[in-house]
């Protein structure tokens, strides 16, 4: 007798012993190879707020190139900010379906730490070597696409953009900083969370786009996310050339917020600490005690 196909969707307690295995895997993964899955993964984020970034870009006045105000005609705020989160979907699901590392999808190891199956030494590691190389694949990527002069685009639309989304998100208070990340992750980790119960890669796609798309819409801060969006601001603001800031009518002093220590003190330490409480205790430790907690009968 052979064993049926089941097209049905992996149900939650299936689901969670599915976490828990992943979550032992991920920590046994070699740091060298950890390492560079998660620099794709950092790479694969900046992809999704490149695309978030551009179709965000309009709504704000210019100059053409004989001097003159050039307005671009915007749609309504929440109409935007939908769009973008729609765009920025594309990253999360290149890293599940691609295969990488992410750190804030990784919030959910603490499944398998709960669970006692692994150590915190190995959490810890993973984490740490994950958000590394998260980093370095977010920023390099801010990087090349600097050096490609796309913030120029538009006659300047998505580079006043950039700059707008980088002057923002270095104006929280720290509070704020990690409240905002505790939703953002919350509804990134339920993505990932989701994708367990998938069949199929269609079904992984679709389960990603509704969280990714709210938290994006919503303005929720996700760490990695801003190791791309933060950096391309400040080297568009450090390194841009006259042309586009006359282009913009605007000058590097009218984003006083934007310096790299408000990048990393003001927002990305808040942001990661709120990343974890959302992912790892308000979605991790809660399903791990719903399924995985063993109790005496």
């Amino acid at each position: 007798m052979t064993d049926q196909i089941s097209f049905d969707a992996i149900l939650p307690p299936s689901m969670a012993a599915k976490a828990e295995d992943l979550g032992v895997k991920k920590v046994a993964l070699p740091a060298l190879k950890m390492f560079a899955l998660a620099i794709l993964a950092g790479a694969f984020i900046g992809i999704g707020a490149i695309f978030a970034t551009t179709v965000s870009a309009g709504s704000m006045a210019v100059k053409d190139a004989a001097g003159a105000a050039a307005f671009f005609t915007g749609l309504p705020y929440g109409v935007t900010r939908l769009l973008a989160g729609l765009a920025f979907t594309v990253g999360l699901i290149l890293v599940v379906v691609g295969g990488s590392e992410l750190f804030t999808g990784n919030n959910l190891i603490m499944m398998a730490f709960a669970s006692k199956k692994v150590s915190l030494g190995g959490l810890l590691r993973n984490w740490g070597i994950v958000y590394l190389g998260n980093f370095v694949g977010s920023i390099a990527t801010a990087y090349i696409v600097f050096l490609g002069k796309q913030y120029s685009f538009g006659s300047g639309a998505i580079g006043l953009t950039a700059l707008g989304i980088g002057e923002a998100k270095t104006s929280f208070t720290f509070i704020q900083a990690v409240a905002l990340g505790i939703m953002c992750n919350a509804l990134v980790c339920m993505a990932v969370w989701m994708c367990y119960s998938a069949r199929s890669t269609t079904d992984k796609i679709l389960a990603i786009i509704p969280p990714i798309a709210c938290f994006v819409a919503a303005g929720f801060e996700h760490s990695v996310a801003n190791m791309y969006f933060i950096p391309v601001s400040l080297f568009i603001k450090n390194f841009g050339d006259a042309a586009f800031f006359e282009k913009i009518g605007k000058t590097a002093a009218d984003f006083p917020h934007l310096t790299w220590g408000n990048f990393f003190i003001g927002n990305l330490l808040p942001v990661t600490i709120g990343n974890i409480i959302g992912g790892a205790f308000m979605v991790g430790l809660i399903y791990w005690f719903i399924y995985l907690r063993k109790t005496d009968k």
